[in-house]
C-alpha cells in the first residue's frame, strides 16, 4: 500500500486475519501505519524509481492517497505491475476536473459547474446561475465555491467565496480552479461500495456525514429517515459509477441530499474512506477488509450491518494531548464503546483516532459515541 496513513494502518489490520503480507510506502517511520507494519520501504511516492522497487515482488499495489502521479502509475502498469484502482480510473479522484467532465458524460448528477480562468470569470460564473438555483440574487449569484482540481482534502483547497476579492485567492496556488454552485441541501450522504476486477461488487448502508469546516467530524449508518427509495437510488448511483469508471476497490461518492428530494455527486474516492470507518465494528465485513479481498480478486465479503444503528465520531485533536488517560474514563463509563486511535502527535485540528458505538437506539448510540470523542479531546472532563 502506498501512503503510511491511518487509512494503511487499519487495512493492515484487516489484512492480518486474511494472512495477507503487507507491504507499506510511507513518509517517515513516524507514520502511523509505520507504527505497526513490519515491512516498510521509507521513500517519496513522487519518484519512480522509488514506486519501482517498492513494487519489486509486490503481487498487486493499492493506495491510502489519491496523490501518486498518474503517469508514473501509468508506466508501472505498462511494466507488469497490477495498479489497483488502475490510473484510468485513479484520474477521476486526483483530478476535480476531469472527474465532473467525465461524470456529465454518464448523465450522473452534480452541481452546477465549470473551470474558470480567474476571479472575474467567477462572477460570470455565478451571474450565470442567478436565480436559477437560489433566491439571494441581490449578491449576484454569490457564494460560489472554488476548488483547486488537484491536491485537496479535508477542506484544503476549498473556498467559499461571497464576492469577487475573496475569489481572487485560490488562483494564488497556480493549478486549475473549478467553481460549484453552493448547492442548498438538506444534509451530506455518503454511499460506499467496493468492486472486484472480475466485476462483483456490494453496497453498504447510506450514511449521513456530518461535516465541520471540510472535515468529517461524525457518521450514522445508515442515514436517519433516508426513505428506501433515495437510498436506493445513491446506492445503484454509486455502483453505476464504479462499474462506469472500472474501479477496482473501495468507491466513496459523496453526495447532497437536496431539499427538493434529490442526491448530487459532491466528490468520489477511490480507497477506504472515512464515512466508512463505522463498518469496522458496525458491519459483517469492513470497507477495509473488502477493499482487500477487492484489490487481491477474491469474494467480497458481506456489507449488512450487525446491529440498527452505528455512530462514528472522529476524534481531533486539541489542547489536551494525553488522550491515553482518557482511556480509564470512557472505557469503565461505557463498556460496548470502540476506540481506535492512530498512533498520531496531537495537534489541533488533526484526526487521531475515532469511536464508534451501535446498537437499536440511534440516541443513545449517539450521545455515547459523542461523548466519547469529546472526553477523549478534553473538552469535558466528567
Amino acid at each position: 500500500m502506498i501512503g503510511g496513513g491511518q487509512l494503511a494502518r487499519m487495512a493492515h489490520d484487516a489484512a492480518i486475519p486474511l494472512g495477507v503480507r503487507f507491504r507499506l510506502l510511507a513518509d517517515t517511520p513516524q507514520d502511523s501505519a509505520s507504527l505497526v507494519v513490519n515491512d516498510v520501504v521509507l521513500g517519496d511516492y513522487r519518484d519512480l524509481d522509488t514506486l519501482r522497487r517498492f513494487a519489486a515482488g509486490c503481487d498487486v499495489i493499492t493506495f491510502d492517497h489519491e496523490h501518486v502521479p498518474t503517469e508514473h502509475l501509468r508506466t508501472l502498469l505498462a511494466e507488469g505491475v497490477n495498479v489497483r484502482p488502475g490510473p484510468d480510473a485513479l484520474v477521476f479522484a486526483q483530478d476535480k476536473g476531469l472527474m465532473r467532465a467525465k461524470l456529465d458524460s454518464l448523465g450522473v448528477p452534480c452541481p452546477r459547474h465549470r473551470l474558470v480562468a480567474d476571479a472575474a470569470d467567477v462572477t460570470r460564473f455565478a451571474q450565470e446561475g442567478e436565480g436559477a438555483s437560489r433566491s439571494d440574487s441581490d449578491k449576484g449569484g454569490y457564494p460560489v465555491v472554488l476548488k483547486t482540481t488537484r491536491g485537496g482534502y479535508d477542506g484544503k483547497g476549498v473556498w467559499v467565496v461571497d464576492d469577487e476579492t475573496e475569489a481572487a485567492e485560490p488562483f494564488q496556488a497556480g493549478v486549475p480552479v473549478l467553481a460549484e454552485e453552493k448547492v442548498d441541501f438538506v444534509r451530506e450522504l455518503a454511499a460506499d461500495v467496493v468492486r472486484s476486477p472480475h466485476g462483483q461488487a456490494v453496497a453498504y448502508p447510506v450514511v449521513e456525514s456530518v461535516q465541520k469546516d471540510g472535515i468529517c467530524h461524525e457518521v450514522v449508518a445508515p442515514a436517519p429517515n433516508l426513505s428506501a427509495e433515495l437510498a436506493a437510488e445513491a446506492q445503484a448511483l454509486a455502483l453505476r459509477i464504479a462499474g462506469e469508471l472500472d474501479i477496482t476497490g473501495h468507491l466513496a461518492v459523496e453526495l447532497f441530499e437536496t431539499r427538493d428530494g434529490r442526491v448530487l455527486v459532491n466528490e468520489l474516492a477511490m480507497r477506504p474512506h472515512n464515512s466508512g470507518h463505522w463498518s469496522i465494528d458496525g458491519a459483517v465485513t469492513s470497507q477495509f477488509e473488502n477493499h482487500i479481498r477487492a484489490v487481491l480478486d477474491l469474494p467480497l465479503g458481506d456489507p449488512r450491518p450487525r446491529q440498527p444503528w452505528t455512530v462514528m465520531v472522529n476524534v481531533l485533536g486539541g489542547d489536551y494531548p494525553d488522550m491515553y488517560s482518557a482511556y480509564l474514563h470512557c472505557m469503565a463509563r461505557d463498556p460496548g464503546l470502540r476506540i481506535h486511535m492512530y498512533g498520531k502527535d496531537v495537534k489541533p485540528g488533526r484526526k487521531v483516532g475515532h469511536v464508534t458505538v451501535f446498537g437499536d437506539d440511534l440516541e443513545d448510540v449517539r450521545e455515547r459515541a459523542r461523548h466519547a470523542a469529546a472526553y477523549l479531546r478534553g473538552d469535558i472532563t466528567e
